[in-house]
């Protein structure tokens, strides 16, 4: 009586053989055949003189995909071509993506460039009559430091604290409540939050009572949700195994939360904090209402009077028209951009200062 045995399929004899056999296109291939796309589309459109930026780079991304994906199918089998096609399709969404933010910097640069200088930004509009070539852009500056500052001031901790809370302490409906409102509150127009100071400056001190403060709590009113969120995901990343290693040491909950679970999550929280200020710092219309468009002099007193920030100085200055209005009015947009970006240098940078060492 004689024995059979049967072997497991292998890579000659089993269903697979077609995928584990195939060959590999050289790593060089992506990058040489988007070279010869680009240039061969180039030279077709040159020749029927109907060369376009756009039309280049949709017809080179399109002719990529198609010539990678059939070169992978007939070399690599079915499964690589899959994972090209998609691939490509990723890396063409970030660059679509990219598309608006290339083409905003490059706008901003070409046009404040003609009138950004040393002594654009250290002097103001006092005395500058709009026709004149004359005047700069510090005084908004000013404005804008302090009025987003003192909105950093109250936003912050109200908003990490409540984080805080509904992480760590809140349970049942009192936690549905908040985080309700916390999200109703994330969707409230600019307008409306400056219809709201307006509102209550009149109850306080009276009408007409436009300042830096008021300006201040109105750009408060939005970035608290943002905080809220941002910092409460944040806070929620942190495992739940430090929190545990902290209690069985005896520690108690305040000090695990200020030692182990605000420091472990620093990071995130300040970039949380920081995608609320860049959500606010450019906000036009409630800053119109609550401290002023008028401003031309320097303001260092945030509850003194109308104080002038960038946003509203763009917006006045394109109101008012003529070339040198327009001029100052793209200068001071990439001075209030390159304000953002030291602000998220600064932000990575503590970021780093507070987060844990890794040893």
């Amino acid at each position: 009586m004689s024995m059979t045995t049967t072997q497991p399929p292998g890579p000659e004899t089993g269903p697979g053989k077609s995928e584990l056999r195939a060959g590999a296109l050289p790593s060089r291939f992506p990058a040489v055949l988007l070279v010869v796309c680009a240039t061969v589309v180039a030279g077709v459109l040159a020749a029927f003189a109907s060369f376009g930026l756009i039309l280049w780079a949709l017809l080179t991304g399109v002719s990529y995909v198609v010539i990678a994906v059939t070169a992978s199918a007939r070399v690599e089998g079915g499964r690589k071509a899959k994972d090209r096609l998609v691939t490509s399709l990723v890396y063409s969404a970030f660059l679509l993506a990219m598309v608006p933010l290339v083409s905003l910097l490059y706008t901003v640069v070409s046009y404040g460039l003609d009138r950004f200088d040393w002594y654009f930004l250290t002097v103001s509009m006092n005395g500058v009559l709009p026709s004149m070539d004359a005047g700069g852009v510090y005084h908004a500056i000013v404005g804008t430091l302090a009025i987003t500052g003192m909105a950093t001031l109250i936003s912050v901790p109200i908003g990490v604290l409540t984080a805080v809370y509904l992480v760590e302490y809140a349970q049942g409906r009192l936690k549905k409540v908040i985080t309700f409102f916390v999200d109703v509150m994330t969707g409230i127009p600019s307008i409306v939050a400056g219809l709201f100071v307006v509102a209550l400056w009149m109850m306080l001190f009276g009408p007409g009572r436009t300042n830096g403060a008021a300006g201040a709590v109105s750009l408060a009113v939005l970035m608290i949700p943002v905080v809220v969120r941002s910092s409460e995901e944040m806070l929620r990343l942190v495992p739940r195994d430090l929190r545990e290693a902290s209690y069985a040491l005896g520690v108690p909950k305040w000090r695990t939360i200020t030692k182990v679970v605000l420091p472990t999550s620093a990071a995130g929280l300040t970039t949380g904090i920081m995608l609320a200020i860049a959500r606010v710092i450019g906000e036009t219309a409630p800053l119109v209402l609550t401290a002023g468009s008028s401003a031309v002099a320097i303001n260092w007193n945030l509850f003194d009077g109308q104080m002038m920030n960038l946003p509203v100085f763009i917006y006045s200055q394109f109101r008012m028209g003529g070339a040198v209005n327009y001029e100052r009015a793209w200068a001071a947009a990439l001075t209030l951009v390159l304000t953002v970006m030291l602000l998220f240098f600064l932000a990575r940078l503590i970021g780093r200062l507070f987060a844990p060492k890794s040893r």
